[in-house]
């Protein structure tokens, strides 16, 4: 399967807006699954895996977050 969309850049841990860029990321990731599960259809299997993309993409964000922390500690 042909990958059309690139990955999103990483978040370099060393910047001292890493932290804040991480939640930053991570709120809008979940903004964007609540926004699609608040709008079901009849194809809502699909729905449900975007939401859960945009959500696995949080917990990424959110794990660079706790990266950035760990480093300044």
């Amino acid at each position: 399967m042909l990958k059309i969309v690139p990955d999103p850049p990483l978040l370099p841990t060393e910047s001292p807006y890493c932290l804040e860029d991480a939640l930053v990321h991570a709120s809008e990731h979940l903004s964007c699954a609540l926004a699609v599960l608040l709008h079901p259809d009849l194809q809502g299997q699909v729905l449900v895996r975007a939401a859960m993309h945009e959500m696995e993409a949080a917990r990424s964000r959110v794990e660079q977050a706790l990266a950035c922390v760990q480093m300044h500690n």
